[in-house]
């Protein structure tokens, strides 16, 4: 028997397309707001808003694999508030999406919403839990297959390593974090 959200072999998605993305994120939130760890959290952001959020995300993921470009807006602003989110719901999330993803679309296609996905999930969780947090083993790995490093370390473009701890290695723009507010600027 094939659950709801899944096409038959035969029908799965050689190349993504505006209609076939705008599937794919209403089948994916239909498993979102039925999930009983995620629902409740997407419900507590998103109540009475739905109709809003969905072509939102329709628009986002259309950008971002068909190249539209027309979605507006910050990806890292838009989830930042969002209240009671720990390690084990972005990997939900990444699994339900995953799975929705790959029994809608040919290989291909599908690496072209996972590997970003991940990313994003990634970028998400650095965000919020801070520069020492390690992505959970079981997203990382999904990461390494679906997106492999395309140069081998030590070929000149790996990043430097840096200790436990040790601030992020740019300078932000505005005052410096470990200045003495109380002594006047000079």
């Amino acid at each position: 028997m094939t659950r709801p959200d899944t096409l038959p072999a035969a029908a799965l998605h050689a190349q993504p397309t505006e209609e076939n993305i705008r599937e794919l994120v209403y089948a994916f939130y239909d498993r979102v707001r039925d999930d009983a760890m995620l629902g409740p959290v997407f419900d507590g952001v998103l109540a009475g808003r739905w109709d809003e959020h969905l072509p939102k995300m329709c628009r986002f993921w259309s950008s971002l694999v068909l190249g539209t470009k027309s979605y507006r807006g910050n990806v890292q602003q838009a989830h930042d508030p969002v209240p009671g989110v720990e390690p084990q719901h972005f990997s939900r999330w990444l699994y339900l999406f995953l799975d929705t993803v790959q029994a809608r679309y040919e290989p291909a296609a599908a690496v072209q919403f996972m590997e970003p996905a991940l990313r994003i999930a990634q970028s998400l969780q650095l965000s919020r839990f801070g520069w020492d947090y390690t992505i959970p083993p079981e997203q990382q790995a999904l990461l390494d297959r679906v997106a492999p490093r395309r140069r081998p370390a030590g070929h000149g473009h790996d990043l430097p390593t840096r200790p436990t701890g040790e601030p992020f290695p740019a300078r932000f723009v505005g005052r410096q974090m470990d200045v003495d507010e109380s002594t006047p600027a000079e």
